[in-house]
């Protein structure tokens, strides 16, 4: 048993209002080529069928490494995919969020690729989406590695794409705070501490961005980046200014 959790990869995945793209993304999980996973589908309240429709594909499929996990209330993405990391079995823990789609061979390239570099964070290249999941041919490239400074001036590591080690790299240092963009929020603190992510440049996934009002937001985004610098690192209005400017031209790069 010890030996299967060591190889087990734990997919965590928020479920909010997502009935429309859920059993995509269930399915996309059941091709991937590497065998050794559970998938955590952490259903946040919605009040849509999300929870309705995981129970009947896990009934029909008789997948057994399916499991739907209720919260007790709407409590949001971070909140959710920390209880999705408090009931994680596998060693590997992997984020997906509910309308982004994997490749077949995601997850067996990417646990290759930690292995071989004997890294505790990974993360991968993506490709933007439209909202049936085809991808538009936008690719976005990724370094092969970076730190805590280079990560301020590029926030490329996308959610969807990322791949922690466990057992370098403790549960309790992979708790997201209770923040807008938390997801970046963890990068920078994991990273702060001295971790190195390290960027496979293959285009293994698929971001929907259609229907995505905070991603779509670029108001909301200026907002939530600028609060990063300020609040989560505690930046000074010249630090944080300066940093932003290399955000900026990044996120336009990525989108045009």
């Amino acid at each position: 048993m010890e030996a299967k959790r060591d190889e087990m990869i734990s997919v965590i995945v928020p479920v909010y209002h997502v009935e429309n793209y859920i059993v995509e993304t269930m399915e996309c999980v059941r091709r991937q080529t590497y065998p050794n996973w559970e998938l955590l589908l952490i259903e946040d309240c919605g009040g849509d069928r999300c929870a309705d429709l995981i129970r009947e594909y896990i009934e029909k499929t008789g997948e057994e490494r399916i499991r739907l996990i209720c919260q007790p209330a709407n409590m949001g993405a971070a909140a959710a995919r920390n209880r999705g990391l408090e009931e994680a079995g596998g060693r590997y823990i992997a984020y997906l969020d509910a309308d982004d789609l994997w490749e077949p061979d995601k997850l067996e390239k990417q646990l290759a690729f930690l292995r071989k570099k004997q890294a505790a964070f990974t993360f991968t290249g993506y490709e933007f989406a439209d909202e049936e999941g085809k991808g538009t041919g936008k690719v976005v490239r990724v370094p092969e590695h970076l730190n805590y400074k280079e990560a301020l001036k590029n926030t490329t590591i996308f959610t969807s794409t990322v791949m922690f080690d466990s057992s370098r790299l403790p549960k309790e240092k992979l708790q997201m705070p209770i923040m807008k963009s938390e997801d970046t929020a963890l990068w920078w603190r994991i990273l702060r501490e001295g971790t190195i992510a390290w960027g496979l440049d293959e285009n293994l996934v698929k971001y929907r961005r259609a229907g995505r009002s905070l991603s779509s937001n670029k108001l909301e985004a200026i907002r939530r980046i600028w609060n990063l610098y300020r609040k989560a690192e505690g930046m000074g209005v010249l630090s944080s200014a300066y940093h932003f400017c290399f955000w900026a031209v990044r996120a336009v790069k990525r989108r045009v």
